[in-house]
């Protein structure tokens, strides 16, 4: 079970924090012309114990070329909007094990496009310093335009484009990309699109899901034993 919170912490100050961060964001396109090396992010829980991962990429080939797991205690609970504070722990436990620098993170969650400006994606980036790319699900907040088959839509939030909706795949439901950190709206769509493998997912962060699961799988027949 996560450790209980603190008696000062409260939702409407993390939610104060999160938009003071939210401005010292880039949201513009800081990459090199060409991009080597980008890696998926995503986390697995299991019993208390957060599970990260990290898989890197040959962006041309697709190639994995190194992956990282690590697991940590989980320190936080499941608040809505504030998920990075929970999942932050074990994806950068996992990324400072890389011998491999990536150019890019795409990370299984919200960036920019959140309620208070920064989801997992940018929270992670910020702490980072990396340019960082979310990749979501789910629609979290906003509202979009039709989109059309094989192409995105863009995701609008208060007057502001804060991200789009993306037809990775014929077919399949889209995925939600917005900015992380370090990379514009427009670059971060289309390295999304070039990791497009045989999935709705990215194939970065189907990978790095793979691996999260694959631990806390090893995790839960050690535990049973």
């Amino acid at each position: 079970m996560p450790r209980k919170l603190s008696p000062k912490f409260s939702v409407k100050k993390a939610h104060a924090m999160q938009q003071r961060l939210s401005k010292k964001l880039i949201l513009e396109d800081t990459l090199p012309e060409t991009v080597e090396f980008v890696a998926g992010v995503d986390i697995a829980y299991l019993e208390g114990t957060s599970v990260g991962a990290v898989a890197v990429l040959e962006l041309a080939s697709l190639s994995q070329v190194e992956s990282q797991v690590a697991h940590v205690q989980t320190r936080f609970p499941y608040i809505p909007t504030l998920l990075s504070f929970r999942e932050i722990p074990p994806a950068y436990s996992s990324i400072r094990r890389l011998s491999i620098e990536p150019d890019v993170l795409l990370v299984d969650g919200q960036g920019y496009a959140h309620p208070h400006g920064l989801g997992f994606a940018s929270h992670l980036g910020l702490l980072l310093d990396k340019p960082t790319i979310g990749v979501a699900k789910s629609l979290l907040c906003g509202r979009i335009e039709q989109v059309g088959e094989c192409g995105w839509a863009p995701l609008n939030y208060k007057g502001e484009v804060i991200g789009a909706e993306v037809v990775t795949k014929s077919g399949t439901k889209p995925v939600y990309v917005s900015v992380g950190h370090k990379v514009s709206l427009e670059r971060a769509i289309k390295i999304v699109m070039e990791c497009r493998g045989k999935y709705r997912i990215p194939e970065p962060v189907r990978r790095a899901h793979m691996l999260a699961n694959e631990e806390k799988r090893r995790l839960n027949r050690s535990f049973s034993q």
